[in-house]
């Protein structure tokens, strides 16, 4: 962090007693010049800390946050609130030197230069641009994860994307290619996909049929091995969902993917007839991709503090995140650790029936992958 430059302050004295009032006048003016200076004069500096929350149950002018159309809805009697952090660059009108000392000073709020954040104005047009198309694709992310998690079907068109050098498949699949059944299996759905991939592991050879150029074509090649040990093709597949239902999300001025899976959380919740909540205020973040598996995000510790102002008592945080939960935790607020969308949804049923004390908490992640 940098702090203001010793130049900014002005270190003087006067000894005569003759001239105490000039003196005394000249210290008012200096004071009025350096308010002057901290409340006016702009700094190229960005803050950030915690933002709204947003309740993905709730309806705002008789219009739901999160509406769904072509199915049945239940009510729900508690919160699941997104939330977010605030990341200001005074790009309309920018910071005074004491806003950002402000800042400086408080542990809810972190200060760096823009430079720093952004490398250029372009950058930051393109990371705005980013931001809104993260926002769009979490909130499609989380319609095909919450509608597979509740027993709906989503049938997808799988299209090759790219190929990993690494990958058996390099010079078998081809971009563009459409695959369309695994080891003799017709494929409809993503998850279908995933359950197939789920029975190997790493060196068993995989079958499939794909489309290219309007043919029908099989191929086979042996699969690679994930980081984590998990089967993998090495290859990148860009779907295209066809939802059986349809979710709008009306909140503005909100980017970014790590609402996904609050979102996805509020489908199942408005899609069940059963109250999981039973009055429950739960916040939480993560990002959410279409097999259920939850990511980390940043800032999770203004999303913390933000959380419990708004109310929260229970949060539910990525594992991933856990390092970064550790130590901010607000009093009063009970953090959950979650993989993936069955977590958490077990964690909302769990908080309400009251029957939290199996959920794993943070303390007890770090401390498993400790060992």
């Amino acid at each position: 962090m940098t702090g203001p430059d010793d130049d900014a302050f002005v270190a003087w004295s006067e000894r005569s007693a003759t001239r105490k009032a000039g003196v005394m006048a000249a210290a008012g003016l200096l004071s009025s010049l350096l308010i002057a200076v901290l409340t006016v004069l702009p700094s190229p500096y960005a803050i950030e800390t915690s933002g709204p929350t947003y309740d993905t149950l709730a309806s705002k002018d008789g219009t739901a946050l999160v509406a769904i159309d072509g199915a049945p809805t239940y009510a729900s009697t508690g919160e699941l609130r997104l939330t977010t952090v605030l990341l200001s660059t005074g790009a309309k009108r920018a910071f005074t030197i004491g806003r950002v000392l402000e800042a400086f000073v408080s542990p809810n709020s972190t200060v760096a230069p823009v430079e720093r954040v952004y490398k250029s104005p372009q950058a930051q047009k393109q990371e705005a641009r980013q931001s809104a198309d993260d926002w769009i694709s979490s909130q499609e992310s989380a319609t095909v994860s919450a509608l597979e998690a509740s027993g709906v079907v989503v049938p997808a068109t799988m299209r090759v994307a790219s190929i990993l050098d690494t990958s058996n498949a390099k010079n078998v699949l081809q971009i563009g290619d459409v695959i369309t059944a695994a080891d003799g299996k017709k494929l409809v759905s993503y998850s279908d996909l995933t359950r197939v991939l789920q029975a190997h592991k790493p060196g068993d050879s995989i079958s499939l049929t794909v489309v290219r150029s309007g043919q029908s074509v099989d191929v086979t090649f042996d699969l690679i091995a994930a980081t984590d040990g998990r089967a993998l093709m090495g290859v990148s597949i860009d779907p295209t969902f066809n939802l059986p239902i349809q979710v709008k999300v009306d909140i503005n001025n909100v980017g970014g993917p790590s609402a996904g899976l609050m979102f996805a959380l509020a489908i199942m919740d408005k899609l069940s007839p059963q109250d999981e909540l039973h009055g429950a205020k739960v916040a939480g973040t993560g990002e959410i991709y279409v097999d259920g598996k939850v990511y980390p995000i940043g800032g999770i510790q203004y999303k913390l503090k933000g959380a419990r102002e708004a109310g929260a008592d229970y949060f539910l945080a990525p594992v991933a995140n856990c390092p970064d939960v550790i130590g901010h935790i607000p009093a009063g607020l009970s953090v959950y650790a979650v993989n993936d969308l069955t977590d958490a949804y077990a964690a909302i049923v769990a908080i309400g029936q009251g029957k939290t004390d199996g959920l794993p908490t943070c303390s007890a992640a770090s401390d498993k992958s400790n060992k």
